[in-house]
């Protein structure tokens, strides 16, 4: 039997993708915001695709704000970019 894929949706582009293609961005107990390679940090957590038009997507209608309950400075984006390229 196949094993189940866990699926996760992108708060920008509202897809339902694999976890692997998303990043996990973690709202932590402490209220730091931080990219979580693990997937198991503890905290608020929120997906996003890997993908610099959907971290543009969520800077821009706020989405990641609102999924972690908190504002996301704007140097956290830069540093997410940064990642991926």
């Amino acid at each position: 039997m196949p094993r189940k894929i866990p699926m996760r949706r992108c708060v920008a582009t509202g897809e339902r993708l694999p976890k692997k293609e998303l990043l996990r961005i973690v709202r932590t107990p402490e209220g730091e915001i931080k990219v979580d390679p693990t997937g198991k940090a503890n905290g608020r957590g929120a997906y996003l695709k890997k993908d610099i038009a959907a971290i543009e997507a969520a800077k821009k209608t706020r989405a990641l704000d609102r999924a972690l309950e908190t504002e996301i400075p704007e140097h956290f984006f830069e540093e997410v970019k940064q990642m991926l390229g």
